[in-house]
């Protein structure tokens, strides 16, 4: 791609969050989700595939369904309150509306079906900036609204999100889709305590931004995409082998990693709102994610050659790609955890 095109896209992508962020009034928001979307569209066709083509087709669709749909809740909210503004969103049906609109544009259950199947037809960096920078925009929005809207939806968006994200992440062995599902059950932990401690779902949204790009970039680094390939790694770079099981394992939500913290704040946050029983819910499913973060895990370091590898092993040429990235957000995704109080007084 051209770079002066490729530069204009990503200043887009930035002014297109910014504007949403900035924004107290409705039409300005829905501005700027829609430059977010119009701006990485080209960025998921560039490399004329016709799975990319396809995946950008569903992107777009769904994304235009959602603007739509906020569009029309926010129209419904003027009519019947005549407020414009972002912070005064009244009526429970636009209110319910936009909820349901907004949990379409970031991928939660049981609006979750296009997000496995767009990450799947894309480059793993477009794939990054699709699962952390296009969540940012909506988030800030829901955080706004949150206190508005009905908090049995939002625990219900919650719960069936993390148990969707590590149900459908069991029987999968593409990368990039067990990547969709784990972000799809990180939202939902977002979700469930948005209302209770809007702090805590930032914290956990910077945490996931961190390992997912960890993770993301180790697959770019490793040129990985199925489980199969992931397993010869270990031949062409033992330590980043060893690395990325940890942020695997991070993802997994294990102490002593950094994606401990944001779990464990959550919990203990749905405990003290005298929530036992979706707490308990929340801890079981994230275990059923735990499982494939795990099998990765034994398919990457715990397999010995030529033991279950199907694949040829590869060969040790050396790599043209920067690792600064990595190396910054790999050690962000393993040693945050003992930052927690630091980062919650920041946070509060």
């Amino acid at each position: 791609m051209n770079p002066y095109v490729l530069a204009t896209l990503l200043s887009s992508l930035g002014l297109g969050t910014t504007l949403t962020f900035a924004s107290s009034h409705w039409l300005l928001a829905w501005m700027g989700l829609e430059i977010n979307t119009l701006a990485i569209t080209p960025l998921m066709a560039q490399h004329h595939h016709p799975r990319a083509v396809e995946a950008t087709t569903k992107y777009f669709l769904t994304q235009a369904t959602a603007a739509a749909m906020i569009l029309f809740a926010s129209t419904t909210n003027a009519w019947m309150t005549g407020e414009w503004s972002i912070n005064d969103l009244s009526n429970p049906i636009a209110s319910t509306m936009f909820m349901a609109a907004l949990a379409l544009k970031i991928g939660l259950a049981p609006m979750h079906f296009w997000m496995p199947e767009v990450l799947q037809g894309l480059d793993l960096l477009t794939g990054l900036i699709l699962s952390t920078w296009q969540k940012l925009a909506p988030f800030a929005l829901i955080i706004q609204t949150a206190q508005t809207i009905d908090p049995l939806l939002l625990t219900l968006l919650g719960i069936s999100s993390t148990l969707v994200g590590g149900w459908g992440g069991l029987n999968q062995t593409q990368l990039r889709k067990i990547l969709a599902y784990s972000s799809i059950a990180h939202m939902g932990w977002m979700i469930i305590v948005i209302q209770y401690a809007p702090q805590l779902t930032l914290i956990a949204l910077g945490t996931y931004i961190i390992m997912t790009s960890a993770a993301f970039l180790t697959l770019k680094m490793s040129l990985t995409t199925k489980i199969n390939t992931l397993a010869t790694t270990w031949s062409k770079s033992p330590i980043l082998t060893s690395t990325t099981a940890l942020v695997l394992l991070s993802l997994g939500g294990l102490p002593p990693l950094t994606g401990f913290m944001p779990k464990w704040l959550i919990l203990q946050e749905l405990t003290k709102q005298d929530l036992p029983i979706i707490a308990t819910a929340m801890a079981l499913t994230a275990l059923i994610s735990l499982y494939f973060y795990l099998r990765l895990c034994y398919a990457m370091t715990l397999t010995i050659s030529p033991n279950m590898i199907n694949s040829t092993t590869p060969w040790r040429t050396q790599t043209t790609q920067t690792s600064l990235p990595l190396a910054l957000f790999t050690t962000a995704a393993l040693g945050l955890l003992p930052m927690a109080p630091a980062i919650l007084m920041l946070t509060t």
